[in-house]
């Protein structure tokens, strides 16, 4: 059976994962859920770079991901 990208990161689902968004902002956290349209449910999730901040829970959009990877 082929694997698909989707479910790789279905099984990171509570484990930390990055994102890479097409902005160019860099995000980690723990992967909580995530539908066929790769919207992604992150929880513990810090904006990294110069303007760091954080948020308890955070709803990404999926055409907004350039890359999502378990870490």
């Amino acid at each position: 059976m082929v694997e698909r990208p989707i479910d790789a990161l279905d099984r990171a689902k509570g484990k930390k994962v990055f994102l890479k968004l097409k902005n160019g902002e860099e995000i980690s956290g723990t992967l909580k859920a995530l539908d066929l349209h790769l919207n992604l449910w992150i929880e513990n999730a810090e904006i990294q770079g110069e303007n760091k901040k954080k948020f308890s829970i955070m709803l990404i959009r999926g055409d907004n991901i350039l890359y999502a990877s378990p870490e």
